[in-house]
């Protein structure tokens, strides 16, 4: 899931570095972006409650917060992902 506080590059920015590394990492992911257009991509709870992880790439306060509570929840900011999203999967996405 990711958000950003303009809501309209840096939320899909980041929403598409995670899509293309995914593979690469063995790690199939859907991303949820909250940005000017609204949620788009939107989680269902199935996709919650089935997530071995959450990873929240938000700086701001994200839309429908309370879906995600009781789940393995990590929040990052969009910085990291768009400087080193390798990095972002190396230590968050490996069980």
């Amino acid at each position: 899931m990711t958000a950003c506080p303009t809501g309209i590059a840096h939320t899909y920015m980041a929403a598409d570095a995670l899509m293309k590394a995914a593979p690469k990492y063995n790690v199939q992911i859907k991303v949820e972006t909250q940005g000017a257009m609204g949620i788009e991509n939107q989680l269902t709870p199935h996709d919650i409650a089935h997530a071995d992880r959450v990873l929240i790439v938000s700086d701001i306060e994200i839309e429908q917060p309370a879906r995600f509570e009781g789940t393995d929840k990590i929040q990052i900011s969009i910085e990291d992902v768009l400087l080193n999203v390798d990095k972002v999967f190396l230590v968050h996405c490996r069980n």
